[in-house]
Order: C-alpha cells, then structure tokens, then sequence
C-alpha cells in the first residue's frame, strides 16, 4: 500500500485540552492545522472529555493564592546545587546542564502564573464558559473555577472552535513517530484505518500520558501497576507514544517518572472519576482488618493523593472505608463519594466484615480500639480541620475523629486510579522540547499532561489549566516557525 503524505503547517497530536488550545491558537495566527486523536471522533478528547477539569483560580483574572509557591516547592530530591543555582542568572548565561535538568523550571512556573487568566479569557472568547461550581470536597484548601459543563464543554466547544478556523480532525489516527531532517521535526509518521501515513508539518505533542500503556506502567511503576488503572475510559487511550517518539530524539524530562497523580476511586465502577473522598469521617481498614494511615490530616483536597497512596501500597492495593450512621450523617457527604454502586452494609460490625470478606475479628477488634481512642466530640466540624484527634492510637487520626458505633454501617472499597503520570517531557517556558544537551529541538513543542511538572505531590486543580496555557504557547510556536521559514 502506498503511503500518503499530507502537508499542513502545524501537526498537533491529541485532542484533550492541549491539542485543541494548540490547534486553535495555530490557526488563528494562520497556520494550516490537522490534528490527530487515536480515539474515534465519539470519544475524542482523553482525558479532558471525562473530567471536571477544575481550575486553580481565584476569579478568571487571578490565579489562586500561593499558586506558584506550591507548584516550585514540591519536593525534587537533593538536586545538584552547582547546577540549579543558574537558575537565578539571565537565561542567556545558564549552562547546559540546568536547561536540561530534571527539575521544574522557575520561568516555566511563572509563565503559567502570568498567562492563565489570559488563556482562560481566550477560551471564553470561544465559547468556554467559566464559574464557581460544586466540588467533591467537603474541606479545601484553595480556591478554584471550573469550566461549566465539565471537561467535555472544552472538547465541545474549542473543537467546534477549531473547525471553524479549518482545523482538520483525523480520528482513529495514531502518531507512532516523528519525521525528522536538517531542519528539526517536520512531520509525524501515523497508522491511520487506510495504512501508514505522513503528515508533514511543525509537531505539538498533545498526547497525554501513558497511563493507557501497561508495559510503560510497569516499567516505571513497577508493582503498582497492577493495583491501578486509569481514572476514566480516555486514560486508556494515553499509550504514551509522544513520549517515546521525543526520546527517540534524545528529548530531556521533567518529573517524577516513579509516580503518578493518584485518585481514590471504586474498583466496581467504571463511572469516570468514581471517587471517594469521605475517608476523613470513617474508618480505613485493609484487606488484613487493620487501619494503617491516619484518614483526616488535614483538608481532604491536599492530602486524598497521599492517602491513596497509602491505600495502593496495602495487600492487594485496596482497603474500605467503614461509616456508621454518624458519619454517613455528615452534611453533604455524598458530594465526595462518586460512585454509581451502592455502598455494601450490615448491621453490625463483624457481619459488614464477613460481607466484606475480611476478618471479621480483627475488624472488630480494630474498630473497637479507634473508638475507645477517640476524644470527647465537643467542637466537631466536618467543613474544617478541628483537631479532634485520637488519643494513643498508632496511627493516629488528626481530625474529625468520633467513634464508629451506630449501626446499621456502610463501606466503600477504594483503590488507587491513575489521573496522569508525573513524569514526562521537559520543555521551555515557550513549550519547545528540549534535548538532554539543554537545546530546544527545532519544530518540537509539546502540552499537557505530556509534560512533566509534578514530583511529590499533586498540585491540584493544576492539570487542565497548563493544559490550555501551554497549548495556547505551543501552537502560537509552532505557527510563527513556520511563517518564519516561509517569509509569510
């Protein structure tokens, strides 16, 4: 079969938040536009079309407090300081090594900081609409916006957008490598339903993580890829091809490639997003009957992803969340638990237990000892921490601790859910890929969740917002290199 060649002046591939913030801002600066989604165009979007893509933002002119604090004070291990002190000199005097160091970039950071609240105006110029809108958590310790509508309204709306501008969509189109000549990147090579085709063109890679991909997963993640699975149906499609077609270009990264961002959810539903965040009012106990995390440390939207950690690192990668009437009462409770199955119950402890398929003993045993532990309920505020803690229990529970003693009880089963892998591309605050030599790769950008940014810790409500950022940044990029070499 004879391999076609199509011409266009800028490839994006993906069509999540990032593709499409790319594709649309290359095609308003005049750029001749495809863009390729391995999904069929039902399913197209990745990730953004399942999430409900909160914002970390104070209004849609201002991000939220301590917003670039948080993302370049996330631990990065023992880096070298000979190395990363360059940060602090012009950019024209930092050595190699930094520009290609896996570390977050300061300007990175600040680009994101400074050009969120313009990039969020540019989508609403589309069409977007933002407002402050419900969230699971009851507690929380930021501000934030979401897109009204969810993820889906951004593929729905900057893809109609896109068209609009003439943005060709080939669906069920996957880029399995990059064309490459003097000149840099020119191209991707694809398997497309007709067979094996080139699309020629300045390439913004868009397309999210590997979290889709079991043999990258294990790779990286060793035996937790087993115990997890991606948060909704797009994740499947994130196979981590973009990735491994930049490091095939000798392409440098950024992140924590030993973690991922982990989202507590419910291993019988496949419900996108199917969470629970209501481990702060309840008990957890693992597969043994045993608590082994302290549940309430503080506000439930900071600490859920170290918690299911916790959770994944247990027998089997999972663990239940035992509520009794009390806590099941809490107001709005439900608002954090997702799920579409119903919660298993019981009358009693022990008979919960053997539903369950634990020990039932030991549950026993482990609920009474909590409750025997737990301090006078004088002063309970489930809408804040209110250091209501357990008193010589091991581990303890920081807050929002009051005995599980009123039946009939009720438990979720949690597992850990991959939301997008931490570790990924590097790239220049101007979304240019950069080579392990600190040099930008010449007609390379990328967005998105491709990229690495995070380490520790998820900075949440962070994602789809650098999605758009730099989506906008790659595809204004990849535009201008391309009126550059013509002249236009």
């Amino acid at each position: 079969m004879t391999e076609q060649t199509h011409r266009y002046d800028v490839v994006v591939v993906g069509g999540g938040v990032a593709g499409l913030s790319a594709a649309v801002s290359a095609a308003e600066d005049g750029a001749r536009v495809a863009v390729l989604e391995r999904a069929p165009e039902a399913e197209t979007g990745g990730n953004t079309r399942y999430t409900e893509a909160f914002l970390r933002m104070k209004s849609l002119d201002e991000v939220a407090d301590g917003f670039a604090d948080a993302l370049v004070d996330d631990f990065m291990g023992h880096p070298d300081p000979s190395i990363v002190n360059d940060a602090a000199l012009p950019a024209r005097r930092r050595g190699p090594l930094y520009r290609a160091a896996h570390t977050v970039d300061p300007d990175y950071v600040a680009t994101l900081a400074e050009n969120a609240p313009g990039a969020l105006r540019w989508m609403a110029g589309h069409g977007v609409r933002f407002d402050f809108v419900p969230t699971p958590f009851l507690t929380r310790s930021t501000t934030r916006m979401a897109p009204v509508g969810g993820g889906l309204a951004i593929v729905e709306t900057m893809g109609g957008a896109a068209r609009g501008l003439g943005v060709e969509f080939h669906f069920e189109t996957t880029a399995r490598g990059l064309v490459q000549s003097g000149r840099g990147v020119t191209g991707v090579v694809a398997h497309t339903a007709e067979g094996t085709a080139v699309f020629e063109g300045a390439v913004v890679l868009a397309s999210g993580g590997y979290q889709g991909n079991f043999e990258l997963m294990a790779r990286y993640h060793g035996e937790r890829a087993l115990t997890c699975r991606p948060v909704a149906r797009g994740g499947n499609y994130n196979k981590g091809e973009g990735l491994e077609m930049a490091l095939a270009l000798g392409a440098a990264t950024a992140g924590n490639f030993a973690l991922f961002h982990a989202e507590p959810v419910d291993p019988r539903s496949g419900a996108p997003e199917a969470a629970i965040f209501c481990f702060p009012y309840g008990v957890l106990v693992n597969r043994e009957g045993r608590r082994f995390v302290d549940e309430a440390r503080g506000t439930v939207d900071a600490w859920y992803e170290r918690t299911t950690r916790a959770i994944q690192d247990q027998t089997g990668g999972i663990a239940w969340v035992i509520l009794d009437q009390r806590g099941l009462a809490v107001p709005n409770l439900m608002a954090g638990v997702r799920t579409d199955v119903p919660p298993v119950t019981a009358d009693t402890v022990g008979d919960l237990a053997r539903r369950l398929g634990l020990p039932a003993a030991d549950v026993e045993a482990t609920i009474e000892a909590y409750n025997a532990a737990c301090p006078p309920p004088d002063g309970f505020d489930p809408t804040a921490p209110d250091g209501l803690a357990t008193r010589g229990l091991v581990p303890p529970k920081s807050n929002w601790s009051r005995p599980v003693d009123r039946g009939p009880f009720a438990a979720y089963p949690i597992m850990a859910a991959n939301v997008f892998s931490f570790g990924g591309l590097k790239t220049t605050s101007a979304a240019e890929v950069v080579d392990r030599d600190g040099r930008p790769i010449a007609g390379l950008y990328a967005a998105g969740e491709l990229t690495g940014l995070y380490y520790t810790d998820y900075t949440g409500s962070t994602s789809v917002l650098r999605g758009a950022v730099f989506g906008r940044i790659a595809g204004a990029g990849a535009a201008a290199r391309v009126r550059s070499r013509t002249g236009a």
